[in-house]
């Protein structure tokens, strides 16, 4: 997969066993592979809006299907493991775009994104776009591929985020203590597994910017040389602008209650320009230590707001991209205080492949004909199965995990 950051490819190789509702899970292989530049700044320009044609979009969705080919392809490699034991490939593709909720109106859109496009009250429904030919994956590895996971979710009523809490629950959930996972990528989701937990109880949903502003604000402020902030050097040494901090957080996206979702349409290129760039005489360091504070803050507040009075929370458990940023990982403890804070790796999943390898459980549960969504967190009507199947012709069937 590769998420809203948009900075490379995550490939993990997972073997799966147990049962349907008590998976295991073994991280094989993992590996990251960087997009070029010139294809992140195509992506990122799609993705934030510009205008574009249906032609590049057809092309990208073309190209990434072979990167994510080499991928697969040298995960296995990395493993030493022949595509030909392989039982699926799960895709989840790369979003170019994610509208969780209707636009009833450009008026009202704007109150709660920034994105450019207008759409009229007529045409106005939710939707959702991932790009990176599953048929070309298939061909060039030669294995089954499940993709499109989000759209069968959109078509029972949901959002199609985030769908990563059906892996949480699966992996995470104990009978004695309450849980948090809480993702760190471009955007931050959360999901809550009370105690003893049944699918229905489980409650997840997008709390905003992860390292998304974050990112893009080291990028501004370095001319491109310097695409995040290593473990939170930079915001480490600034200072919290409290009114600009307040600002930002009266942004409606955090008031609003789950199930939601985010993306760039939200937290982007216009959110940045709005509230960062605009501003004159203000010291880089001091503007990174507030989109830092952002995401913490929104964090703990979403927890506070809408988590914390349904069920009793013992550990956050984090992981993503976000979870290398030690600053903000220590911001998280204060702010969380009553929570004990763990890395996800203490459970098995490596911080950087927990996501990679939720979509291959996922994978793994459509070919098996069970839904990957819940309900009582994108807002589907009923659960899903999940994805499209795309059947290479010389594949041999294989026994499936369970």
């Amino acid at each position: 997969m590769s998420g809203t950051s948009m900075d490379g490819i995550d490939a993990a190789l997972v073997r799966l066993s147990g049962t349907a509702e008590r998976p295991q899970v073994q991280l094989r292989a993992f590996v990251t592979i960087p997009y070029p530049y010139a294809i992140r700044e195509r992506l990122l320009r799609v993705a934030g809006g510009a205008p574009t044609t249906t032609g590049e979009i057809s092309r990208l969705d073309f190209l990434l299907g072979e990167l994510f080919a080499d991928a697969a392809l040298r995960v296995c490699r990395r493993a030493g493991v022949s595509t030909k034991r392989l039982s699926v490939i799960g895709s989840h593709g790369q979003t170019i775009y994610h509208e969780g909720q209707p636009a009833r109106s450009a008026r009202s859109r704007m109150r709660g994104s920034f994105a450019s496009l207008r759409m009229s009250s007529v045409a106005a429904r939710p939707c959702t776009l991932q790009i990176a030919s599953a048929a070309v994956i298939a061909e060039k590895v030669g294995v089954p591929v499940v993709a499109d996971f989000r759209s069968a979710d959109f078509a029972a009523g949901g959002q199609g985020a985030p769908l990563v809490p059906m892996a949480d629950y699966l992996l995470l959930r104990d009978e004695n203590l309450g849980s948090v996972a809480l993702n760190i990528g471009g955007i931050a989701n959360v999901t809550m597994i009370p105690a003893g937990a049944r699918p229905g109880d489980v409650m997840g949903f997008d709390t905003g910017p992860g390292n998304m502003v974050i990112d893009a604000l080291m990028r501004h402020i370095t001319r491109g040389r310097q695409a995040c902030d290593s473990g939170g050097r930079t915001a480490e040494r600034g200072t919290v602008i409290e009114p600009m901090l307040a600002e930002m957080l009266r942004f409606p996206f955090f008031r609003a209650r789950p199930p939601k979702s985010a993306g760039r349409e939200q937290f982007g290129s216009e959110f940045v320009k709005h509230y960062f760039l605009r501003r004159r005489g203000v010291r880089p360091n001091d503007l990174l230590r507030t989109a830092t504070e952002l995401t913490a803050r929104s964090i703990a507040d979403a927890l506070a707001q809408f988590a914390f009075s349904k069920a009793r929370i013992h550990r956050l458990i984090v992981s993503g991209g976000g979870a290398h940023n030690r600053f903000l990982v220590y911001r998280l403890r204060e702010l969380l205080p009553q929570l004990s804070v763990a890395l996800s790796d203490e459970f098995g999943l490596p911080v950087d492949a927990k996501e990679a390898m939720a979509f291959a459980l996922l994978a793994d549960r459509t070919m098996h004909h069970l839904p990957g969504n819940l309900p009582s967190v994108t807002g589907a009507r009923r659960p899903v199965i999940l994805g499209a199947i795309t059947q290479p012709e010389d594949h041999p069937r294989r026994r499936l995990a369970y």
